[in-house]
């Protein structure tokens, strides 16, 4: 509770928080159904309708609700970008802390994969590992948990590498604690931190990378709505129907900015340099 108040007291905190809640709370009425319209029924009619009382978004080229298909956009994006972040934190911790307690020849081999591995720019390293898989909302999460594990190592490996050097580890060492203890117990929990902070900036960059992929055409695949997907499926109709260019991208836009706007926040109030300090 105290936590929740003090990332509330902060003014980007406040902003970051509030986007995140409203997106939560629009994927979760998404998936349960609770959209004004049907998704995903055309209604050729009412193709191209400028938004209006019946269809606040208006509709796209096939007569879909836009916000209809921007709810269900919404969650399948936060399913992705949580995805592929869940998996990069865990895989990513456990390289770090590995490399950083083995230390030697095993740092060396683990870091070095990971450097190769942030060699590639982002995107183009996701693209090829769609290319070899095969497009799709799986594959998406596998090709974006990848592409981050090398910076959850990184961040891990580091303070890692110090605290496994402090005087509580050598004297959890001479009761004769496990590794895995010692691993989990003493480094882990101190790494919570940096780990919460690099997780919140993390989905932003995910969920901007799987709208990147589904605007290519190797994410989401139609007819299930998705932000790039219907960003990719409006670039044509710009100047008739701005509308359905400028909803989706708003939305992407929010999504990162409270993602931003939340990491920074944690990372004032995690920071203990930072306490005290004016927000």
């Amino acid at each position: 509770m105290r936590f929740l108040q003090a990332l509330f007291r902060h003014p980007s905190g406040r902003i970051g928080a509030s986007i995140i809640a409203i997106y939560l709370g629009v994927a979760l009425l998404g998936a349960l159904g609770l959209t004004p319209h049907n998704a995903l029924k055309q209604f050729p009619i009412d193709r191209l309708k400028p938004p209006s009382l019946l269809y606040l978004m208006g509709t796209d080229l096939l007569g879909r609700d836009t916000l209809s298909r921007l709810m269900l956009g919404i969650g399948q994006s936060l399913v992705v970008a949580f995805g592929s972040v869940a998996i990069a934190t865990v895989a990513g911790t456990v390289i770090g802390l590995l490399a950083a307690w083995w230390g030697s020849l095993w740092d060396g081999v683990l870091m070095r994969l990971m450097d190769v591995l942030l060699a590639f720019p982002a995107i183009l390293l996701a693209l090829l590992i769609i290319a070899i898989v095969g497009p799709g909302p799986f594959t998406s999460v596998t090709a974006i948990a990848i592409v981050y594990t090398p910076i959850f190592a990184r961040v891990v490996r580091g303070p890692a590498l110090s605290l496994k050097r402090r005087e509580f580890v050598d004297a959890a060492r001479t009761f004769g604690s496990s590794q895995a203890y010692i691993l989990t117990r003493h480094l882990l929990l101190n790494l919570i931190a940096p780990l919460t902070v690099q997780v919140t900036l993390a989905l932003a960059w995910a969920l901007l990378t799987e709208a990147g992929l589904s605007f290519l055409g190797l994410g989401t695949q139609p007819p299930a709505p998705s932000l790039g997907l219907m960003l990719s499926e409006s670039r044509n109709l710009m100047q008739h129907a701005p509308w359905l260019m400028l909803f989706p991208g708003l939305a992407i836009m929010l999504g990162i900015l409270g993602f931003n706007l939340t990491g920074d926040a944690l990372r004032d109030i995690l920071d203990p340099r930072m306490q005290g300090r004016p927000a």
